[in-house]
């Protein structure tokens, strides 16, 4: 477990009595959202199922992960053994961040937003996280600056910078992979030993 679920870390707030913008200061922490933390931890970034939890692809659709890097992120199924073959690489952190991103932008309630973003940041984007991606110094200091009054488009900006970092990186290696050639040869017509 990490420090992040030990201890509720400080809520954003619109007017912080410091001039901390993150609102990192002990003065910004309030028994309310602390109490709203706890009760919505749980629910809040949740990990992507395992491959064993999602749908098996059928072997079309394997094969079409070939096609394009956007092909693979629209699968479920795709999204879910890439960000397993991540792991073998220690980049998992990319599709988590990716994934978060998603969530964020689907979200219409402003203090769900704030809530999240904040999250987001401490998670993926604070140098201080283990988890931390890498971001070019304009894109960070962005959300810097978006952090102020964040919306559920303040990380559009890094989630593009990683989905490019996968799409070159990552993906042409994940098709050379043996994770990726094992799907393809189960979809491909068995020899007489199958039963």
């Amino acid at each position: 477990m990490s420090n992040h679920d030990t201890a509720p870390p400080p809520a954003p707030s619109r007017n912080p009595c410091c001039l901390c913008w993150c609102c990192c200061c002990s003065c910004s922490w309030n028994q309310e959202r602390r109490r709203a933390w706890q009760a919505s931890r749980e629910s809040k970034l949740q990990p992507l199922p395992s491959c064993e939890a999602c749908t098996p692809p059928s072997p079309e659709e394997v094969q079409s992960w070939a096609q394009s890097f956007d092909k693979l992120m629209h699968s479920p199924a795709g999204r879910s053994v890439f960000r397993a073959f991540l792991r073998t690489e220690y980049s998992e952190e990319n599709m988590l961040f990716w994934l978060a991103c998603e969530e964020l932008k689907a979200e219409a309630n402003q203090h769900v937003v704030d809530e999240k973003a904040r999250l987001i940041y401490e998670d993926y984007v604070s140098i201080l996280s283990p988890k931390e991606v890498s971001l070019d110094s304009r894109v960070r200091e962005g959300i810097n600056r978006k952090m102020q009054e964040p919306s559920a488009h303040t990380f559009d900006d890094a989630q593009l910078q990683i989905y490019t970092l996968m799409h070159r990186d990552s993906y042409p290696r994940f098709l050379s992979s043996p994770t990726y050639r094992a799907l393809l040869l189960r979809g491909a017509p068995q020899s007489s030993s199958e039963a």
